[in-house]
C-alpha cells in the first residue's frame, strides 16, 4: 500500500467523525471514492436512519460527474473505514451498490463484529470479482467505534466517566462550590462530549446540591464543527433511589423538551407527578434499597441506548466503578490546588490496600487552555 493509500483512508476516517451524536446506535464511518488517483467522491454516515457512508460517497461521486454519472465510478476504488453492509436494514445493503456501480477495488479499515455483517460483506465482494483488501489503518479505523464495538457485543450502553478536579484531587472547595474548577476551553470539550453521547447520567446528590440542566449547550464555533444537524441532545438519566427530586428542579422543568428518565429503588407517591411531567420513571431495585447498575444497563441497552457520560459526583461514580460498569474515564485536571477535606472524584467504600485498585490504561492526553485531560480505558471490563 502507497502514502497516497493511506491519505484516502484517513481522510475516510475524518470524515467518519462528523457523523458523532446523530448516528447512534449504528457505527461511525467513513468513504472515499477515487479514481485515476483521485478522489471523485465522499460521504458518511451523518444520522441513523439516513443513508450509509458508501451510498452517500456514490451519490457524491455522480453529482460531481453530472453528465457522465453512468459511467462514473467505474474501476474506481472505494476506501471504507468499515466492512460494508451487506443486510436489509432502515437503508438497502451498501455491497448492492458498490456491485451495482461496478466499483473494481474495496479497501477496508475494520471488520464488523455485527452478526448480520461479519466478514459477509466482503466474502460476497469478492464473489462478484471485486478485489477486496481488510484491515487496512484497522487501528485508526477501531479507533472510531469503541462505543460500536462493545455495545454490539454486549447490548449495553459504552459509560465514560467523566470528572472535573484540581491538581490535588479535589472536584470542590470545602464549602462545596465547584464552578467553575476548569476553564472554558474543558467546558466546550464536555459539551461535545454530551453531543457524543446518546446519554448522560447523573446522580440525585449531584441533581440537589448544583441543580444541573444536563443538556449539551456549544458555542457557534464549537458548532460549527460538528454535524450540521447541530448538537445532540442526550437523554437524561438520573439515578434516584427513593425519588427526592424536586419538582422545581431544572431537570423536572424542563422534562417536555429533553427526553428524561429516572432509575429508582422504589416508586413512591412522586412516581405519578414525574410521570405527569413526561419523565419515565424506572423501579431498578437491588435488593438493598439501592439502584440495580447493570439492570439499568441492561435495560438501557435494549431501548438501543449505546453510550452514557457519567456525570455522577463521587457517590455514583464509585457505585459505577464498583459495578463494573465503566469503560472509560476522562478526567479534567486544572492548575490549582483547594487542599482540606473537600470531596474527591471517587469516594464510598474504597480500596483497602494498593492491589484492590482499579487497573485504567492512559490512552490520550490533550490541553485544553491550561487545563490538561487524561483519557483512560479502565482494564477491568
Amino acid at each position: 500500500m502507497t502514502n497516497e493509500d493511506r491519505q484516502f483512508m484517513r481522510r475516510a476516517i475524518d470524515l467518519a467523525k462528523a457523523g458523532e451524536g446523530w448516528a447512534h446506535p449504528n457505527p461511525l464511518v467513513g468513504a472515499v471514492i477515487v479514481k485515476d488517483g483521485r478522489i471523485i467522491g465522499e460521504g458518511y454516515h451523518r444520522k441513523c436512519g439516513e443513508l450509509h457512508a458508501e451510498r452517500n460517497a456514490i451519490a457524491d461521486a455522480k453529482n460531481r460527474a453530472g453528465g457522465s454519472a453512468a459511467d462514473a465510478l467505474e474501476g474506481a476504488a472505494i476506501y471504507v473505514t468499515l466492512e460494508p453492509c451487506c443486510h436489509y436494514g432502515k437503508t438497502p445493503p451498501c455491497t448492492e451498490a458498490i456491485i451495482e456501480n461496478k466499483i473494481a477495488r474495496v479497501v477496508i479499515g475494520s471488520r464488523d463484529p455485527n452478526p448480520l455483517v461479519a466478514g459477509k460483506g466482503a466474502k460476497i465482494l469478492r464473489e462478484a470479482g471485486i478485489e477486496v483488501l481488510e484491515d487496512f489503518l484497522q487501528e485508526e479505523c477501531d479507533a472510531l467505534n469503541p462505543v460500536f464495538f462493545h455495545y454490539i457485543g454486549t447490548k449495553t450502553p459504552y459509560v465514560i466517566m467523566k470528572y472535573a478536579m484540581t491538581a490535588d484531587g479535589k472536584i470542590a472547595t470545602k464549602t462545596g462550590a465547584s464552578k467553575w474548577i476548569t476553564g472554558e476551553g474543558a467546558r466546550q470539550e464536555v459539551h461535545r462530549i454530551r453531543h457524543a453521547c446518546m446519554g448522560i447520567m447523573a446522580g440525585i446528590g449531584t441533581v440537589l446540591a448544583d441543580d444541573p440542566l444536563l443538556n449539551c449547550r456549544m458555542d457557534e464555533a464549537a458548532e460549527q464543527d460538528i454535524s450540521p444537524y447541530g448538537p445532540c441532545q442526550p437523554i437524561r438519566i438520573i439515578c434516584d433511589s427513593h425519588l427526592r427530586i424536586a419538582l422545581d428542579s431544572q431537570i423536572c422543568r424542563t422534562a417536555d423538551k429533553y427526553e428524561t428518565i429516572v432509575a429508582c429503588a422504589d416508586e413512591n407517591d412522586k412516581a405519578d407527578a414525574l410521570k405527569a411531567l413526561g419523565i419515565e420513571v424506572i423501579p431498578v431495585p437491588d435488593g438493598e434499597g439501592s439502584i440495580d447498575l447493570r439492570k439499568l444497563m441492561d435495560l438501557l441497552g435494549a431501548r438501543s441506548i449505546d453510550s452514557i457520560l457519567l456525570e455522577g459526583g463521587s457517590t455514583l461514580n464509585e457505585s459505577a466503578l464498583r459495578s463494573g460498569i465503566v469503560n472509560e474515564v476522562r478526567a479534567f485536571i486544572a492548575p490549582k490546588l483547594f487542599g482540606g477535606t473537600a470531596k474527591t472524584p471517587v469516594e464510598g467504600i474504597g480500596a483497602e490496600v494498593p492491589d484492590q485498585a482499579i487497573p485504567m490504561e492512559l490512552v490520550e492526553t490533550e490541553m485544553f487552555g491550561d487545563d490538561l485531560m487524561l483519557r483512560y480505558l479502565v482494564k477491568n471490563i
